[in-house]
């Protein structure tokens, strides 16, 4: 029985840590605003965040992120940092299922 206990233990332990989180994240830049490869890009290269982010009109643009609760958290801090700095507005985020394998990269589609 204390054999049982340790390797359910050990897998809710290993199960844990490798929990994703997907966000759909949308916003609108100021017009000139490099945001896609300065920010974007940037945060999810140094925080090891799979997906893609892309325009969708000349001021909107959206991301597909997919990443460790974690790392997601620090990726969603950066954003919010950027709205304090008035470069995004209107930003929306929800969750999703991770509908595609994005192959462990971030893609950056214009």
């Amino acid at each position: 029985m204390l054999l049982f206990a340790t390797i359910c233990s050990f897998s809710l332990k290993k199960e844990k840590s490798r929990m994703n989180q997907c966000l759909r994240i949308t916003f609108v830049v100021d017009v000139g605003s490099d945001i896609l490869h300065s920010l974007v890009h940037k945060y999810a290269k140094k925080l090891s965040i799979e997906g893609m982010v892309q325009p969708v009109t000349n001021t909107m643009i959206k991301i597909m992120a997919c990443g460790p609760k974690e790392k997601m958290d620090e990726f969603l801090d950066a954003l919010h940092e950027a709205v304090g700095l008035k470069k995004l507005h209107d930003i929306q985020i929800e969750p999703f299922f991770k509908d595609r394998d994005y192959r462990g990269v971030f893609r950056v589609l214009e």
